[in-house]
Parts: structure tokens; C-alpha cells; sequence
């Protein structure tokens, strides 16, 4: 069975967590923010957690689920423990100014996406971009009356990674689009400046991209 490592115990890890379970993974969530995790294992107590280090060597697929901000950071940490493997990138270069009118600010430019980075650092590693635009209630089998959303448009370098990621998209209730590779995320990163500009301005937050093809 394939062992699930999170790297990320924020709101998005943990909706994640719960639905890597839900469809019978093994996880493991990184603890090195045990004060993020001692409550969410008591509630889970068939969860296993470990050093962000341990985690992704424990893992069979990772998902990297950190702030923006620290995503490279944490890369390098755990680069020789990714190599060869999947990792879903679900990151967002956001900056640490608020957002202006509901817009928020990245650190990034549109020459160059934070995955793109982050293949960089670890390059022997297979990144996929997924769930970087969608709120975390929303990560599995979101209800839309039967219509299912469009798995914000998944970008990577491997082909067997990409094939992995979309099977899980599938089992989590989400059409996939494969908009080839790794400099696509710069186009799909973005997409989250636009999914959020609803909460900011609405507090609506229950929603999601939809692609229509004849």
C-alpha cells in the first residue's frame, strides 16, 4: 500500500490527512510543529507522525503542503529523501503583505513558478502541481449537485508521476487536466489569486474551477 507522507501540518495538511484516510492510505504527518499535530493525533490515533526529514524517507508519494514562503526551505532539507519519488506540490508563492482588495501578492513572477524552484533544489524528485487552488473543505469529493470540479489543471516534468497524481484526483472526486510541464504552474499558481478573491471580498469560499471542452 502506498504510504502517504505530509509535509505541512497548517489547515491543508490536515484536510488532506483526513482524506488520504478516508480513501485507505497509510500517512504520516510531519511533527515538527508538534503543537499543530499533539491535538490532531489524539484524534486521529491510527495517524503516524515524524520529523519532516523522517516523514518524506517514510514516504511513498509526498505532499507538500507548507507556506509558500517556506517551501524551498523545506525542499532542501528533504531533498536526498525525495528523490525518485512524487511529490504533489500544492504550494502558492504567496508574500507576507496582505492582500490588496482581495488580491493577493506573490513573491513570484510570471517567468518563473515556485515549483519550478522547487524542481531546482530537488531535482531527482517528480513534482506535480495540485490543490494549490481550492480551500481545504473542498480537497475530497467535493459536493457541486454531481458536477465534479476540475482539478485546477496539473502540471509536471514525469509522466508516471502526473498518471499517479490524477488517479488519486479521481478517487478524491475531481476531473484532471494535464497542462503539460513544470513551467505550466506558472499559469496554474496564479489561479489561486482568482479562486480567493471570492473569500476576500464575500467570505465565500465554497467553490471551484470548472473546464467546459466540446
Amino acid at each position: 500500500m502506498t504510504k502517504i507522507g505530509i509535509l505541512g501540518s497548517g489547515e491543508v495538511g490536515k484536510a488532506l490527512c483526513r482524506a488520504f484516510m478516508r480513501h485507505g492510505y497509510t500517512v504520516v504527518l510531519d511533527s515538527d510543529h508538534a503543537e499543530k499535530t499533539a491535538e490532531f493525533k489524539k484524534e486521529n490515533p491510527e495517524l503516524e507522525t515524524a520529523s519532516f526529514e523522517h516523514c518524506a524517507r517514510l514516504a511513498d508519494l509526498a505532499v507538500l503542503c507548507v507556506k509558500g514562503t517556506a517551501a524551498e526551505k523545506v525542499v532542501g532539507q528533504v531533498k536526498a529523501e525525495l528523490s525518485d519519488k512524487t511529490v504533489i506540490d500544492a504550494t502558492n508563492p504567496i508574500a507576507d503583505a496582505p492582500p490588496q482588495n482581495g488580491m493577493l501578492k506573490y513573491f513570484t513572477s510570471l517567468d518563473e513558478s515556485l515549483m519550478e524552484r522547487l524542481q531546482k533544489i530537488a531535482p531527482d524528485a517528480h513534482f506535480v502541481k495540485a490543490f494549490n487552488s481550492i480551500g481545504s473543505g473542498l480537497m475530497d469529493n467535493p459536493d457541486f449537485g454531481g458536477t465534479r470540479p476540475t482539478m485546477f489543471f496539473i502540471c509536471g516534468n514525469n509522466e508516471c508521476a502526473k498518471k499517479t497524481v490524477s488517479e488519486i484526483l479521481g478517487k478524491f472526486g475531481f476531473e484532471v487536466e494535464d497542462m503539460g510541464t513544470a513551467e505550466s504552474a506558472r499559469a496554474i499558481e496564479p489561479l489561486a489569486i482568482l479562486w480567493c478573491i471570492p473569500g476576500f471580498l464575500k467570505n465565500d469560499w465554497m467553490h471551484a474551477f470548472k473546464l467546459l471542452k466540446k
